[in-house]
This record gives C-alpha cells, structure tokens and sequence, in this order.
C-alpha cells in the first residue's frame, strides 16, 4: 500500500515546515490529490491517522480536494477533462492525449499552532 509512504512523507514535510517556521502543532492538513494520480483517498487517510500518533499533527484533521484529471489532446489541440489515463479525447475521440495535470499530490495548506 504506497499510500502509507504518501502519508509518512506529509509527515515529514510538516515537521520540516515546523523546524523552519517555527510551530508546534499542526491543526488542519489540506491535500490536493489528483484525480489521475492513483491515489485513494480513504487508504491515505487511513494511513495518515495511524502515522501521525504521537506527533506534531496528532488529532489533526485531513481535507482532502480532488482535483480533475487534464489534458493536452494533441489532435484537435484543445486542453480537456479527462479521468482516466486511458481516456480518447472527450471532443475529438482522439488517442493522443498528454496529461497536463491531476496527476499528483501536494501539500495545499498547513492550520498551525
């Protein structure tokens, strides 16, 4: 389950984000996770409350705000909504698709003490 590395990993950017902001807590945690980035979101907060016991974030809350999938169809030269990796162009039905974004994960935003 990668997701349990995905998580330890937003501990380790809180804790390097207290060391050098200078806080002690962590209240709230907002994650963007794409929709094309093959993580799943109840897995990760899984995860998430089981690494952060004993913790600067323990008892904090996780947002999590999905964000669409995207791409640059190279066809009919349009960017498109798309939601999966394998999807033809939603205008043009063409194949040949790069994706442009929704395919990661990051740290929105921090609430902090």
């Amino acid at each position: 389950m990668h997701e349990m590395s995905l998580a330890e990993g937003v501990l380790q950017i809180m804790e390097d984000q207290a060391q050098s902001q200078n806080f002690t807590k962590v209240k709230t945690v907002w994650l963007e996770i794409g929709q094309l980035s093959h993580v799943d979101p109840d897995a990760l907060s899984f995860c998430f409350d089981a690494v952060i016991k004993g913790s600067l974030a323990e008892g904090a809350k996780l947002e999590i705000i999905r964000t669409p999938g995207q791409a640059w169809c190279h066809d009919c030269m349009e960017q498109v909504n798309v939601s999966s990796l394998v999807d033809d162009c939603p205008k043009c039905g063409g194949h040949r698709l790069q994706v442009t974004d929704g395919d990661d994960m990051r740290v929105k935003e921090l609430e902090v003490d």
